[in-house]
């Protein structure tokens, strides 16, 4: 069932995504060359506590940290540990912030320092793709049409769409229906109302689109070893069209 939010619930959230964003900020600012992906955890969790919020995923379904952050071929789902950020990789970090008991998520790939013209191409079109899919974000429309946009552009720029990971609602829980991919035809599945929530969620490789398991249970690479990007925003359909609720991703790069 999709859980529709009032305009007082949006509000709330808008105010968790306030404070995602100034996280990811902050986790941009720190990262450089040699920082672990520990202490970046560190940073946000205490930014996050902070500011009277709750990191939406430690602890859920037993994940260890207030980030996931994925380097270069790891798409998504990383737990935090020792390795330090070098020149040329992408980080990618997801976070999820519970904030008065709503929740809003976000993510962004971020470039340290140099990195190569695949590499730039890549961001750009994940935070591309997310665009368009968000201008599908609109009452009246379907749900398969946000997933259609976000294919065309990733495809047509030569790079894969992961197939097996979705995005989702979100709100009163931090995973909710419908379950968004991000290809397929248009016009197909829900149709969009106002107060629906949505955490769309672009997750693309510059190679093959299959991805594997590490033994962690939680890590998610590209089988060929290529390079991830992933960007997210929560988006309410409003009357007046989407709204972004989170002010993270594509700010930061461009």
């Amino acid at each position: 069932m999709i859980i529709r939010k009032s305009k007082q619930e949006i509000e709330g959230m808008a105010r968790a995504g306030e404070l995602v964003h100034e996280t990811l900020q902050l986790v941009a600012e720190q990262l450089e060359p040699g920082v672990t992906m520990l202490e970046l955890d560190r940073i946000a969790d205490e930014h996050i506590v902070s500011k009277g919020g709750i990191p939406t995923s430690k602890g859920y379904k037993g994940f260890p940290a207030a980030l996931c952050i994925s380097p270069n071929s790891m798409v998504v789902h990383g737990i935090p540990n020792e390795y330090r950020a070098q020149e040329g990789d992408l980080i990618s970090v997801d976070l999820g912030v519970t904030l008065d008991g709503l929740v809003a998520d976000s993510a962004v790939t971020l470039p340290v320092g140099e990195i190569s013209a695949v590499a730039q191409r890549l961001l750009a079109v994940c935070q591309d793709a997310l665009a368009a899919g968000i201008e599908q974000a609109q009452s009246g429309n379907h749900l398969s049409d946000i997933s259609h946009a976000v294919q065309l552009v990733v495809e047509e720029a030569g790079f894969s769409v992961v197939r097996s990971l979705v995005g989702h609602g979100v709100g009163r829980s931090y995973h909710e229906d419908p379950q968004i991919p991000n290809w397929g035809p248009p016009g197909r599945g829900p149709v969009l109302q106002e107060g629906m929530t949505l955490a769309i969620e672009p997750m693309i490789t510059a190679g093959r689109p299959e991805v594997y398991v590490h033994d962690d249970d939680w890590s998610i690479s590209s089988v060929d070893e290529s390079p991830a990007a992933h960007f997210e925003h929560t988006v309410a359909v409003t009357a007046e069209g989407p709204r972004i609720l989170t002010k993270a991703g594509a700010a930061l790069l461009r």
